[in-house]
């Protein structure tokens, strides 16, 4: 703690573009400032206090400001590590409220890694990597998408957890994803992580629901079911409604998904979407033109808004004009959502469209592409 005020010093006098000389004229000798601003060697007090008034910062190093900043820290890093999102939105308000002082204080690293980690910006924590240990350097790994090196430098369950839900997202190797999930739970399990128990099966289940394997999609969603009533977890449980209806629907479970999408009180746009394209398959036009038309008026926080609605633009155009096989304008639309949604969302959007793509190209006698496609496509079904 004591060698961080070395970094606060060097980022103020660098952002001045003060030499090492101006600042420590009189104060101290050069190499002695230059050991500072390294962290091999602890200031004084009292030449820190110099310092930092010829700098015209303010520098708290008084036990109640350090023993709040101590307590603080503490509870962030166990909030974030155990996944407990209400208690870093408590933290995330304390922290802002705190923040002129951590800043200016031997928290001040803390202070930036957390800042960063909230903001998902890798860049506010950077000027003071060479002061984290490997729990910290660990969590900057992560924010920098390197996060083999980030479990490396600290194995836990968290960690693996982020690598898990990633390679899910990628859909690059679901066997990887799963390795990953699978260490996470035996870790949570181990230390009575309740929450990182439930998000592992629950992602395992994601793993499971892509690859359309509804056995083991529905083993570890039951699982993740007893754990997310125990915790109270309402929208885990809905999490794997929604996703049980969307693999009954990819795998011609046409009546079954309908159910499910039909019953909704409050459905999202996505739901509508959903729910209109089990009305294609089952030959209810008018009733998928009505869901569109109700998708078409709600927000969507994700996807973004613009691919959600062109999703809803997709079914309509088939359910308009039956022989959308034979229309360019079809399929410039289809093949543009299906390389956005490879580009910018989680793997499983692009799976969903896969079936329309394959049947577009093999439409148009577009053989090899629908081939190369097979076959490279991340998720083999």
């Amino acid at each position: 703690m004591r060698l961080y005020p070395g970094a606060l010093l060097r980022q103020a006098r660098e952002k001045r573009q003060w030499s090492q000389e101006g600042l420590c004229s009189g104060i101290c000798a050069v190499s002695y400032l230059s050991k500072i601003e390294q962290g091999k060697a602890v200031a004084s007090p009292e030449i820190l206090r110099l310092l930092f008034a010829r700098l015209e910062l303010a520098w708290y190093d008084d036990e109640a400001t350090l023993s709040q900043a101590r307590a603080l820290t503490e509870r962030c890093y166990e909030a974030l590590f155990s996944y407990d999102s209400d208690a870093l939105s408590v933290c995330e308000a304390e922290l802002s409220a705190l923040e002129d002082r951590l800043m200016h204080s031997a928290y001040a690293p803390d202070a930036a890694l957390l800042r960063a980690f909230l903001q998902k910006d890798a860049s506010t924590a950077e000027t003071f990597e060479p002061y984290y240990d490997n729990k910290r350097l660990a969590l900057l790994r992560l924010l920098q998408d390197r996060r083999e090196d980030a479990m490396r430098l600290y194995p836990c369950a968290y960690l693996s957890l982020m690598a898990g839900i990633d390679a899910y997202e990628r859909g690059e190797s679901y066997t990887h994803a799963v390795e990953l999930l699978r260490s996470c739970y035996e870790q949570a399990a181990s230390d009575g992580e309740a929450r990182l128990m439930l998000l592992a099966q629950l992602y395992l289940g994601n793993c499971y629901c892509n690859l359309l394997n509804i056995e083991q999609m529905n083993a570890h969603y039951r699982i993740a079911t007893r754990l997310a009533c125990a915790i109270g977890n309402q929208n885990a449980i809905a999490d794997m409604q929604y996703n049980t209806a969307s693999t009954q629907l990819e795998t011609g479970s046409y009546d079954e998904a309908y159910r499910y999408f039909s019953a909704l009180e409050a459905p999202s746009m996505m739901s509508l979407h959903k729910l209109a394209v089990c009305c294609e398959k089952l030959g209810r036009r008018e009733e998928a033109l009505a869901a569109l038309d109700r998708a078409e008026k709600l927000p969507s926080d994700y996807p973004p808004a613009v691919l959600a609605q062109r999703m809803c633009a997709l079914v309509r155009f088939r359910l308009e004009h039956p022989d959308y096989l034979h229309c360019a304008q079809y399929g410039e639309a289809l093949l543009a959502l299906f390389a956005d949604c490879r580009r910018q969302l989680p793997i499983g959007y692009a799976s969903f469209h896969l079936p329309w793509v394959l049947e577009w190209y093999s439409a148009t006698r577009q053989y090899r592409l629908a081939y190369e496609l097979s076959r490279d496509f991340p998720i083999k079904i």
